[in-house]
């Protein structure tokens, strides 16, 4: 049976939906491989980490010592006409620790020791070094009894140390205990990094020994300049003082 127009037509627009459906799919493919990727939110930039406080480093005792000459070279070699011995550390056992215990947390920086002595009339001087911060002589009064205690005089405690100017240096001083030799003195003083702590039972050989050594100075109060006199006339002639306002 013949084809009509009809049919002919009809099969063309049914051909040409096939085609424009194949052509369509690569186009709807190529559509969905070309959408624009989702944006991104813009992140908040990260917090920085708040720094853990590091604890302060305790320090640690030295329970070794080494010479140190410039030390040595502060303490006096002769002190009221009496020499004064200074032996090297290799003699004597002790250490900065050691004598550091007695000093708390100021004597746990202790780094160098240096002993020296007087046989007769008996003087002991422990001399330390220390690492900063360093200690004032104020700050030495907690350790006071201990200090005592340290140069061999039992049941100390603190009422009978004095701080007060001595031999041109303020220290702490304690008169004899009834433990002691009759005369016996404790002095400890602290000063640019050093710290002091000696006994002796002469009193004049003590002073004379602490003015050998460095020392806080005590301070003197400047004079107050007195007032310059107004001179008046008067029949001697000689000049006069003003009366002051508040004189009735």
């Amino acid at each position: 049976m013949p084809t009509t127009r009809t049919d002919a037509a009809r099969r063309r627009r049914a051909g040409g939906g096939r085609a424009f459906t194949l052509l369509l799919a690569p186009l709807l493919l190529l559509g969905a491989c070309a959408s624009p990727s989702p944006v991104r939110s813009p992140s908040s930039s990260p917090s920085t980490p708040t720094p853990t406080p590091q604890p302060t480093p305790v320090p640690t005792p030295l329970f070794s010592n080494t010479p140190d000459p410039g030390l040595v070279a502060l303490i006096p070699t002769e002190v009221a006409g009496v020499a004064v011995q200074i032996p090297p550390i290799t003699t004597f056992s002790l250490t900065p620790g050691d004598i550091g215990q007695v000093y708390g947390e100021i004597g746990a920086r202790f780094r160098t020791l240096q002993v020296a002595y007087i046989s007769k009339p008996r003087l002991s001087l422990f001399a330390m070094r220390m690492n900063p911060p360093f200690a004032t002589t104020a700050g030495l009064e907690p350790y006071l009894a201990e200090a005592g205690r340290y140069v061999g005089i039992a049941g100390l405690h603190r009422e009978p140390w004095k701080l007060g100017p001595l031999a041109n240096h303020v220290v702490w001083w304690r008169p004899e205990d009834n433990a002691t030799l009759p005369g016996t003195r404790v002095y400890t003083w602290a000063v640019d990094g050093l710290v002091f702590l000696m006994i002796g039972v002469d009193e004049a050989q003590n002073l004379a020994m602490l003015a050998g050594l460095p020392g806080a100075p005590q301070s003197t109060p400047s004079p107050t300049p007195s007032p310059t006199p107004t001179p008046t006339s008067s029949h001697s002639g000689s000049p006069t003082l003003e009366p002051s306002a508040s004189a009735g």
